[in-house]
C-alpha cells in the first residue's frame, strides 16, 4: 500500500520534480497506466497537497487543522505491538477520553482509564457494555480469516464481562486497488462468528483506505460488540488475595494465525477457528458463576506478561503462576509451532480465559468448563504483595511485559523487543502532545458550545 500524500509531503520540500516522478512511478506500477496519464495524476496529487498546506486566515480553523507534532513515530514506540510502549500510548488515549466521560449523561461504570477490555454505562439496574477491536493488519490477504478473528475478539471482550452479547457491528476499509471480494469475504468471516454464536450482525460501514490518495489492496477493519449485564459489570482488575487463577485452553486467534501463515505452518490456522471462549462464558454465566468470580479477563494484550502485570498492578496484589501448567493449556499443535519458531508464548495473545476464583468455587467452575467441552486448570494464585512472578523448574522469577509483544514473525524479530534509546524522552514528548490535544479539545468545545448556549441548548 502506497500513501501518495505521505510521499508528496516527504518529497515536495526538497525536489518537486522528483516527487512527481516518484508518484508517477507508483501509478504505473499499481494502475498499469501509461507514463503520460500517470504524470497527469501525479501532478493532481501534488497540486492538492500544495493547496492543503495553505494556512487559513481564520485563527479558529488554523487551530483545528494544526497538529502539535510529538516527533515520535508509531513504529518506533511500538504502537499496536501490545507491550510497554503501546500501554503508555493507550494510557494517554484513556486520559483524553476520560475528560469527556466526566460530562456523560449516563453513569459510566467502565472506561479506558480502567484498562479493561470494554466500556460500559449503567442502565435499568444493569449495564450496557461495548467493545471494538481492530482487525489484525497482517491478515489483509486472508479477509475471511481477518473478519472471523476480529469478530471473535470483540465478542470475547463482551463475554468476559459476564454480559449477554446483543449484537455486533463492523467497519471495513479497502484500498483503491483491492478486489471488492475482500470486503465480501471479511463480512462473511464476521457473519460466521455471528451465526455460530447466535449474536446478530446488525450494521456496518465500508470505505476506501485513504480514498484516491492510497494505492494498493490493503484491507483494514474493525468489529464492535454490544452486550447487557443484568448484574453489573465484572471488572477485570479486581483480583483478591487467596484467589486461584484458572486458565482455559488457548489456541490463539489473529496473532497465532499470522504466525502460522508467515512461518510456513498454514495448517495450524484450523486450530484457531473455534468459539470455545463463547461457550465457556455462556456456561459460566448461565450457572450463575460469573457474578461469584472476582475477576475475568482473556489472554490478549501482550499475552500473560501484559495481562497479569496489569491485574497485579491495578488490584495491588502479587500473582504467581506456574510455567508448566500454562504450557499444558496451550493447544498442543500451536505450542509445538511456537517452540519450533522460538516464540515466547507468554508474550502474545493466546485467547485463553483467565478466571480469578475464590478457592471454594474453583471445582464448580472447572466442572462447568468441562461440561462446555473446554479444558481448564489452575495455573497460579494471588498473594499479598505486589508484582507478577512465574515458577520455572521450582524457581520463581519476575514476569514482566516487554516493550513489544513476543516477536512472532521474521520482521518482528528484526525489529526486536528492546525499547528505543530515547524512551524516557519520547514518553515526555507524548505526554506533552496529549496535553496539547486536550487543550485543543477544550478550546473547540468552548467555541461550539457557546453557539448552542446562545440558543438555550447544550449542557
Amino acid at each position: 500500500m502506497v500513501d501518495l500524500e505521505f510521499l508528496a509531503n516527504r518529497l515536495l520540500d526538497s525536489d518537486r520534480e522528483l516527487a512527481k516522478t516518484k508518484l508517477a512511478e507508483e501509478y504505473v506500477l499499481a494502475k498499469n497506466m501509461d507514463r503520460e496519464t500517470a504524470s497527469t495524476f501525479a501532478e493532481a496529487v501534488l497540486e492538492e497537497v500544495e493547496r492543503s498546506r495553505r494556512k487559513p486566515h481564520n485563527s479558529f480553523v488554523r487551530d483545528v487543522l494544526g497538529l502539535h507534532s510529538s516527533g515520535v513515530r508509531a513504529g518506533v514506540f511500538g504502537v499496536g505491538s501490545r507491550g510497554e510502549g503501546d500501554f503508555l500510548v493507550h494510557s494517554l488515549i484513556a486520559r483524553i477520553a476520560h475528560t469527556a466521560n466526566k460530562h456523560s449523561k449516563l453513569r459510566v461504570v467502565l472506561e479506558p482509564v480502567d484498562h479493561d477490555d470494554v466500556g460500559g454505562v449503567a442502565l435499568n439496574g444493569g449495564a450496557v457494555v461495548g467493545s471494538i477491536d481492530g482487525a489484525h493488519s497482517r491478515l489483509s490477504g486472508y479477509p475471511f480469516l481477518m473478519g472471523f478473528h476480529v469478530a471473535r475478539a470483540a465478542l470475547r471482550d463482551v463475554c468476559v464481562k459476564g454480559a449477554t452479547p446483543l449484537f455486533m457491528v463492523d467497519d471495513v476499509h479497502l484500498a483503491d486497488d483491492g478486489d471488492i471480494s475482500k470486503i465480501l469475504e471479511f463480512v462473511a468471516g464476521v457473519a460466521a462468528v455471528s451465526e455460530i454464536s447466535g449474536v446478530p450482525l446488525v450494521s456496518g460501514s465500508t470505505l476506501r483506505v485513504g480514498g484516491d490518495m492510497v494505492l494498493g489492496d490493503r484491507l483494514v477493519g474493525a468489529v464492535g460488540c454490544v452486550g447487557y449485564s443484568y448484574s453489573g459489570v465484572k471488572v477485570k482488575n479486581s483480583a483478591r488475595v487467596g484467589d486461584e487463577l484458572i486458565m482455559t485452553e488457548g489456541s490463539g486467534g489473529g496473532t497465532i494465525s499470522t504466525t502460522a501463515i508467515y512461518s510456513g505452518h498454514p495448517d495450524i490456522v484450523a486450530e484457531t477457528l473455534n468459539l470455545d471462549f463463547y461457550f465457556a462464558s455462556e456456561a459460566l454465566r448461565e450457572a450463575g458463576l460469573f457474578r461469584k468470580l472476582h475477576a475475568v479477563t482473556d489472554v490478549t494484550n501482550g499475552g500473560l506478561r501484559g495481562d497479569l502485570q496489569t491485574a497485579a498492578d491495578k488490584s495491588s496484589v502479587r500473582i504467581v503462576v506456574d510455567q508448566g501448567k500454562i504450557n499444558s493449556l496451550i493447544n498442543p499443535k500451536v505450542h509445538r509451532m511456537l517452540r519450533e519458531l522460538g516464540v515466547d508464548p507468554l508474550g502474545l495473545s493466546l485467547d485463553s480465559l483467565l478466571l480469578f476464583s475464590p478457592p471454594k468455587l474453583t471445582d464448580t467452575v472447572l466442572q462447568e468448563l468441562k461440561r462446555a467441552g473446554v479444558r481448564g486448570d489452575i495455573i497460579g494464585r494471588v498473594e499479598a504483595g505486589r508484582g507478577c512472578y512465574i515458577v520455572r523448574d521450582g524457581a520463581e522469577s519476575p514476569l514482566t511485559p516487554l516493550f513489544r509483544e513476543s516477536p512472532y514473525t521474521k520482521i518482528k524479530k528484526l525489529v526486536g523487543t528492546e525499547p528505543p534509546e530515547r524512551k524516557k524522552e519520547m514518553g515526555e514528548l507524548l505526554e506533552h502532545a496529549a496535553n496539547e490535544a486536550l487543550r485543543k479539545k477544550a478550546r473547540v468545545v468552548r467555541r461550539v458550545l457557546l453557539k448552542y448556549r446562545k440558543r438555550g441548548l447544550g449542557s
